[in-house]
This record gives structure tokens, sequence and C-alpha cells, in this order.
């Protein structure tokens, strides 16, 4: 009997599947997490236009990618008092 690798992976306890991914490169693993937070995600709170889907994606894509400018949490707080007066 053939098993596909599917099988295999389904049929594997998930604490033998953690340990296995815990031995992977850190970027392996952070790639492997946001894809398993992402894949949780399909549940909206709320309706989100077509629209603004598009611009989430494209942001994400953006960091993905390394092309986003990102900016810290501190900083944005102060810049953004600041041009508040």
């Amino acid at each position: 009997m053939n098993i596909t690798p599917e099988q295999r992976i389904m049929n594997n306890d998930p604490k033998r599947i953690i340990d296995a991914a815990m031995q992977l490169e850190p970027t392996v693993r952070a790639f492997i997490a946001e894809t398993l937070l992402e894949s949780l995600d399909f549940e909206e709170d709320f309706p989100v236009s077509a629209a603004w889907q598009e611009e989430i994606q494209r942001r994400c894509a953006a960091i993905d990618n390394g092309t986003a400018r990102l900016v810290d949490h501190e900083l944005a707080m102060v810049q953004l008092r600041t041009s508040l007066g």
C-alpha cells in the first residue's frame, strides 16, 4: 500500500510535527507560523469591502517582500502627537 505525503503528515501526532518544525531555520519556522495563522483568518468579524481586502493584501505583500516602510509604534505615536500639536 502506497502512502501519500498528505496521508503521512495527517497520520503524524501534532507534537511530532511541532518537534520536526522546531528543527528548521528560524525564517522557515516564521513562514510556516505566518501561513498557519493566515489560514485561520477566513472568517471575518465584520464585513470588509473588496477594495479594503485588496488594500490589506497589498500592504501584507509589501511587508512580506520588504518594500513597506515600517515605523516603530513609539515613533509613530511621537510623530502623530507632534503633527496634532
